[in-house]
């Protein structure tokens, strides 16, 4: 009870509900607003590549290391201004048409993405310096939590069931408007300078932050492990709202049980693993959670090989929710641990840019595949991709464990 009355509950949940909006605005539910207005699959599918920023954000975040924008502080400045154009561009995008305009859709899609990218970035700085080391990997299951209610209840099952009800501009208008709780987050929470090391000129933010992580013996397997970790879960969830429709489900359904057995999953799956994650360590938690992720993976098969059942979506989507509550805590945790506080900013954009990789490239041909190996075999495919990543986890832990360097990833 202590946990949720205090002041950081509430502040880190509205951040989270801030950093998930724009996902599901740019990502399923743009792709529903499109595939009822018959735009095709593979159009649908290269629509990931308007994430592209997230991949890249690490190339500007060495400015937002260095600079202040205004008065009260360097991250909560940049949070302003992410969440500013977040809710202009969200704006203009509930304007727009597919059928006339879906080069300028496609294009405030990608400067969406761009502001969304930066927003995090000042987020998840603020986070890794402002919370105690003790507070950290539960700080991070709320985020989480947050944000995963944000990105499949906010902008995606309510945006859903919202669609068939009134137009598609008025739903991105109201997402727009949700958007200003990341403003309300950035005036509520309090930035300590002291807490911080601000690199003293520009070549330093850009460089310092390289130096360091690349000194260190297990950089390079970390980064292929990043790369990796959730490459499976992310190709089935980029296809996964197509995949509901097309097998027969109305968006009504599928909003529904998403809004009620979905955040449930959600909010029980990250709580659950940024608590277990106070004495788990972050290794351990990183092989069983991805193990769950994996297995979540395959009941996108189980659904696409079987009728269609309104009971197994409820299954697969709460389980799917579940395990990837639990997951993303963990692996969030990780990427964070993983960071110097000198260089906060840029070091978790170039960590977390590499954890976007997978959802934005790799998503990008699933729109291909899904319609030339069928459904079944594209998730079958998609739970083998997920296998890798698993099997890279002993070998970091011996790694972690044999080298010298301190780390506070295996500290209880």
């Amino acid at each position: 009870m202590k946990n949720i009355l205090n002041k950081n509950f509430w502040i880190l949940t509205l951040m989270g509900l801030s950093s998930g909006l724009p996902l599901s605005a740019t990502g399923g539910t743009l792709q529903a607003w499109l595939k009822s207005s018959d735009i095709d699959l593979t159009t649908l599918g290269l629509l990931a590549l308007v994430g592209l920023p997230y991949t890249w954000k690490f190339l500007w975040s060495p400015f937002m290391d260095r600079f202040p924008l205004l008065s009260y502080g360097r991250r909560r400045s940049w949070m302003f201004l992410s969440q500013t154009l977040l809710i202009l561009f969200l704006l203009i995008l509930s304007f727009l048409e597919p059928q006339k305009h879906l080069f300028l859709m496609t294009l405030f899609a990608f400067l969406i993405s761009f502001a969304s990218a930066t927003q995090d970035i000042a987020l998840d700085a603020w986070r890794r310096e402002q919370l105690s080391p003790q507070e950290f990997g539960w700080g991070n299951g709320i985020h989480v939590a947050g944000y995963l209610f944000s990105v499949r209840m906010l902008s995606g099952a309510l945006a859903l069931i919202l669609s068939d009800l009134i137009s598609w501009g008025l739903v991105y208008k109201l997402i727009a408007l949700i958007q200003v709780v990341g403003l309300i987050s950035t005036f509520l929470c309090h930035e300590d300078a002291s807490k911080t090391i601000q690199p003293k000129t520009l070549k330093d933010a850009f460089w310092g932050p390289l130096k360091e992580y690349f000194q260190r013996p297990l950089a390079y397997y970390v980064l292929l492990f990043i790369l990796l970790y959730k490459a499976g879960d992310n190709m089935a969830a980029h296809m996964s709202m197509p995949f509901y429709l097309d097998i027969g489900f109305s968006r009504t359904e599928v909003g529904s049980v998403t809004k009620i057995i979905g955040w449930i999953g959600i909010a029980f799956g990250s709580l659950l693993g940024g608590y277990i994650l106070k004495t788990l360590p972050v290794i351990k938690g990183l092989f069983w959670f991805g193990l769950l992720q994996m297995i979540s993976t395959f009941g996108f098969a189980l659904l696409a090989y079987f009728d269609k059942s309104l009971e197994l979506l409820t299954f697969v989507i709460g389980f799917e929710n579940f395990s990837a509550g639990l997951g993303t805590a963990a692996f969030v945790t990780f990427i964070g641990l993983l960071t110097h506080k000198q260089f906060t900013a840029t070091q978790y954009a170039l960590l977390s840019s590499l954890m976007g990789i997978p959802r934005i490239l790799l998503s990008a041909p699933t729109g291909y595949f899904a319609e030339n190996l069928g459904w079944l075999n594209f998730f079958l495919l998609c739970s083998v991709v997920a296998v890798p990543g698993l099997l890279m986890i002993p070998k970091l832990k011996k790694m972690l464990d044999s080298s010298s360097q301190p780390n506070d990833v295996l500290e209880k």
